[in-house]
């Protein structure tokens, strides 16, 4: 892809849009234009949008195909245009994975307490049976790991939003901005405007299915709103400086299933401190630790494949 790429501003804005509008749209098509009957069960539901989730980000990555200047239809080629490569994956998983988890320093520092004083109830409720103490440790994480491979909702936070929002609103729109003519950092923090289209259903649902008043469903919608921002900054970023499709993926699996950061905790001091320190370290390392040449060959004149990484 060269600069500019043949591709107009307004066609890059368009195209985008209409993704951001097919994603949210066709999750209502079985119900609105097919006129199934509402799904009997929850699990039924999820699965109708997990169907129609797929269909859309294929939809999308077809269209992205034949608007982008896209030289070579070799898969590989094809693949790379999308940030799907197989060359440095390990650092594209580990790098920006290492990257997220210092913003979760208080978090995990919380939860590894919680997690010594589980294991020190165990061993004094059991005296001197530790193999009991770490067999029931061993039962209750492997009981856990069933009980989130059997969910339904575990695939959607964990596996189906993730892959399907970072292919549509990653691999496919930013290819498209940047080819558009639009700058990299501009594209880094415009692309995520329309990943909060995405969530704007959300309010509906609070306000019309659920019977939120407008104003709590508002404050819950906005405050939505303001993270998927945030971390569609990151994810853009992520995306544009490794070239690698995997590195915005894990970074989203792994803050679905952390959650919002933990900034302090009453009782515990040390959870306020870890945060602090996990921020810090992540501010230092975040241009070093995503730096191009860690994921990307040599290649002509520019070190990644978006031929971006030297420009603004």
């Amino acid at each position: 892809m060269e600069d500019g790429g043949g591709v107009s501003k307004a066609v890059a804005v368009t195209a985008c849009t209409t993704m951001a509008l097919l994603y949210v749209a066709i999750l209502y098509a079985p119900t609105l234009i097919l006129r199934l009957s509402p799904p009997n069960s929850f699990e039924t539901f999820l699965i109708r949008r997990f169907i129609c989730a797929a269909v859309s980000s294929i939809v999308s990555v077809i269209l992205c195909a034949f608007i982008l200047p896209i030289k070579s239809w070799e898969l590989s080629y094809v693949f790379g245009v999308y940030g799907i490569r197989s060359d440095h994956i390990w650092q594209a998983v580990v790098f920006p994975l290492s990257l997220t988890s210092l913003m979760y320093a208080g978090s995990l520092v919380l939860k590894s307490l919680s997690l010594l004083n589980s294991l020190n109830e165990h061993w004094n409720s059991l005296g001197d049976h530790a193999s009991d103490c770490i067999k029931n440790v061993l039962q209750e994480f492997t009981g856990w790991m069933f009980s989130v491979a059997s969910s339904v909702s575990a695939w959607r936070n964990y596996f189906v939003a993730p892959l399907t929002e970072e292919l549509v609103f990653r691999a496919c729109m930013i290819p498209l901005l940047l080819c558009g003519g639009f700058k990299t950092y501009t594209v880094i923090f415009f692309c995520p405007i329309f990943f909060s289209l995405a969530h704007l259903n959300h309010l509906l649902e609070l306000y019309m299915q659920q019977n939120y008043s407008l104003l709590k469903a508002c404050s819950i919608v906005g405050l939505q709103l303001g993270y998927t921002v945030i971390f569609g900054w990151y994810a853009s970023f992520l995306f544009i400086r490794t070239g690698h499709l995997i590195a915005p993926l894990v970074a989203h699996i792994f803050c679905n299933i952390m959650g919002l950061p933990v900034m302090y905790s009453q009782r515990k001091g040390m959870v306020g401190v870890a945060f602090i320190a996990g921020m810090v370290g992540f501010v230092w390392l975040l241009f070093p630790v995503t730096s191009p040449d860690l994921y990307n060959g040599r290649t002509d004149y520019c070190r990644c494949w978006h031929r971006y990484c030297t420009r603004n």
